[in-house]
């Protein structure tokens, strides 16, 4: 799913490919019909669904089913009333996770992911468990070759970023959630074409795992991001390249 996450970063580096694209779907349609329900139908004054219409259409989501997740988040059809949540927990060698989700029941979803947590070394915790060691943060991702260091300089700073840095084959470029569209404006408008921009939690600071805690931590965010009420996983742990070619 679209978000800044150490995992979309150990997926990418790992060449792992999304192959369930049936669960895909399914969060993305979640997503514009809480951004519809939310903010309404016009995509003209509701950034979040211009996002998701977007984010929909580059994973190739026929317009009439976009049409209809928008339609059932306005009221204009039936369906389920999802609500955003977000769970706190800890993982192995004390790491901390903050998991994104969308859920049409909350006791279901809060006592299957507690499950989930406990099979992989950790804890389903309350609110403020983990929340303390994150920065909410507004996150652009683009191809390395779509911009130069320069560019990026001149109209992503320019324009209120806080900062870039190269992550592989791509950069990333973080700021203040409040500027957000306006930088990923910016960029379109210098015909700068991004991956994915969104909303994240960053860890303030990251903690370096290694063997069997580091296995198990990546085996712990790949069954929350698997589940299908979860949008977006984030956790404040680090796995170098050196290790994760261990694992793989």
């Amino acid at each position: 799913m679209s978000g800044h996450s150490k995992w979309a970063t150990i997926k990418h580096k790992k060449g792992a490919v999304d192959a369930k694209r049936g669960k895909l779907f399914t969060k993305l349609i979640k997503e514009l019909t809480v951004a519809a329900r939310m903010g309404g139908g016009d995509v003209s004054g509701n950034p979040r669904l211009r996002k998701a219409i977007a984010d929909a259409k580059g994973q190739s989501m026929p317009n009439d089913t976009i049409n209809r997740a928008v339609k059932r988040g306005t009221g204009e059809l039936e369906g389920a009333a999802y609500d955003e949540v977000l769970y706190e927990g800890s993982g192995p060698g004390g790491t901390l996770f903050l998991v994104e989700g969308m859920t049409d029941n909350r006791n279901r979803t809060v006592a299957e992911l507690r499950k989930i947590f406990e099979k992989n070394n950790g804890v389903l915790g309350g609110g403020g468990a983990a929340a303390w060691a994150f920065d909410k943060k507004g996150v652009i991702v683009l191809e390395k070759d779509a911009a130069t260091e320069d560019q990026l300089m001149e109209l992503a700073v320019g324009a209120g970023a806080d900062d870039y840095s190269a992550e592989g084959d791509e950069w990333h470029v973080t700021m203040s959630t409040d500027v957000l569209v306006s930088v990923g404006d910016a960029l379109e408008a210098a015909g700068i074409k991004s991956k994915s921009s969104s909303l994240a939690f960053l860890p303030k600071s990251k903690k370096p795992l290694v063997g069997r805690d580091a296995e198990v931590a990546l085996n712990l965010v790949e069954a929350l991001d698997d589940h299908d009420d979860v949008q977006n996983v984030f956790a404040d742990f680090d796995i170098s390249d050196e290790e994760l070619q261990k694992l793989s």
